[in-house]
């Protein structure tokens, strides 16, 4: 997505762009696959910074209008609703926050004045600062937030949607991520990633945009601390006068022929995740499940790290693509049901083929016996009786659809906000320059070609 964007970024005034891109569709973290007759989006449960047509200065309105594209073209269907699920209580929010504030109210009466003053601190950072240094989030949220269970509850989601930090993460990427999820909110189109794909493809071409497909970068040649020449997977070399990668920090230094091939080692992102993909004969809500997304967690703490078994399944997300404010008429063909937890890149790596196919059916039982704890009504004993199809992906489908080192969906713990590398004319936009979600890493590829390339051009 990053990539896409700052290509029509570029394209827009003039210059010639070129996309590489080593997969055989668009996306990256972000995009879906087909497998016998069906469509599956890959990373996006929902579309965050959702606002309302004619809401001003948002991240929402600057990308449509940095790209000049048109707000219908994606096509975007706000939430039902949501809720944050801990053992014995639930909070509900949509996407106006004062459905939040009233759930705090009620379940945190004491806590309700300090979240009210949480959320002026956010409203008045501004978490785009290319120069803005890191700090921690726990330690400054915990200064309003005094109550722990609380803070717990409000950190899930984010870390969940955008954090490459065990246990923490950045305050300015805790304030992108508050604002993006609580204040502004979740959408979808109704065709799925897909359609936001194909916009920005057909924006791209119409600028006059290049994309060579099957075909990413095997190499950077170096010289004079510059990015002096591409090796593609096809052998063929290209030279140009700027670069921008988003395959990631570690990933991109390895690339890079003056640089040690273990470049970045300690960098390499620890967090992964597990998904496992339903499809039901019948929609959610037949069952009585009309949430849009639950963030859940069983344990007295909420613990977001790398676990030591194959899946750590206390805590996670539920997502019901279905449960979409979708037009008149529109309705989801099949029930979809997706449940994510963190997994162990290692562990799966590890594992032989036969014993790789044994420890997905077995987690897929697993992990659909542990998101029915926490779907109201109760749910009965098992989904055989609407599941019509089973899928999954592991941290090892990560690593070979995107590259990323460990299965990191996140990447690298240390983010680089501006962008720069040891390279004067090589920068990175996308997960590791720390701009996340769909929106973030869309504004991460338009930051990155306005910084270093247009405003010097």
């Amino acid at each position: 997505m990053s990539g896409l964007a700052a290509g029509i970024r570029l394209a827009l005034f003039g210059h010639k762009v070129l996309i590489l891109e080593r997969h055989n569709a668009p996306g990256g973290l972000n995009s879906f696959y087909s497998f016998d007759g069906r469509k599956f989006d890959v990373g996006l449960h929902a579309v965050t910074n959702y606002v309302e047509k004619g809401v001003k200065g948002t991240p929402l309105g600057k990308l449509f209008r940095q790209l000049r594209i048109r707000r219908e073209d994606f096509g975007l269907c706000p939430q039902m609703g949501s809720r944050v699920s801990f053992p014995g209580i639930d909070l509900r929010f949509t996407n106006d926050v004062a459905v939040l504030q009233s759930e705090i109210e009620r379940e945190f009466p004491r806590q309700i004045d300090n979240f009210r003053q949480l959320v002026r601190e956010i409203e008045t950072h501004d978490p785009f600062r290319l120069d803005d240094i890191e700090t921690s989030a726990r330690e400054t949220v915990a200064r309003f937030i005094t109550d722990p269970l609380l803070l717990d509850m409000l950190f899930c989601p984010l870390m969940y949607y955008g954090s490459a930090r065990e246990m923490d993460m950045d305050f300015g990427q805790f304030a992108i991520m508050f604002k993006s999820i609580y204040l502004e909110g979740f959408a979808r189109p109704f065709d799925g990633v897909r359609r936001i794909i194909r916009v920005l493809l057909a924006r791209y071409r119409d600028l006059g945009g290049e994309r060579k497909m099957k075909c990413g970068v095997r190499k950077i040649h170096t010289s004079n601390g510059r990015a002096h020449e591409l090796l593609l997977d096809d052998g063929q070399t290209i030279t140009a006068d700027h670069v921008l990668s988003s395959i990631g920090r570690v990933e991109t230094e390895r690339l890079c022929d003056d640089l040690p091939p273990e470049s970045g080692k300690a960098n390499i992102g620890r967090l992964s995740f597990i998904e496992t993909i339903n499809i039901f004969d019948r929609q959610p809500a037949e069952l009585g499940w009309e949430d849009t997304i639950i963030f859940f967690n069983d344990h007295e703490r909420f613990i977001y790290a790398r676990p030591e078994d194959l899946v750590d399944p206390r805590s996670g997300v539920i997502c019901f693509p279905n449960n979409y404010q979708y037009g008149s008429g529109q309705t989801l063909a099949e029930g979809v049901f997706r449940v994510t937890c963190m997994a162990d890149f290692d562990g799966w790596s590890a594992l032989h083929e036969t014993e790789y196919r044994a420890a997905k059916k077995i987690w897929h039982e697993k992990l659909a016996h542990k998101a029915m704890e926490f779907l109201k009504p109760v749910p009965p004993k098992t989904l055989d009786d609407c599941t019509i199809y089973r899928d999954m992906f592991t941290p090892r489908t990560i690593k070979k659809y995107t590259g990323h080192l460990g299965g990191a969906v996140y990447g690298a713990s240390e983010k680089v906000k501006n962008g720069h590398t040891h390279l004067q004319n090589l920068y990175l936009c996308g997960t590791d320059q720390g701009f996340l979600g769909i929106i973030g890493a869309m504004l991460s590829g338009i930051s990155m070609a306005n910084y270093h390339i247009l405003r010097k051009t």
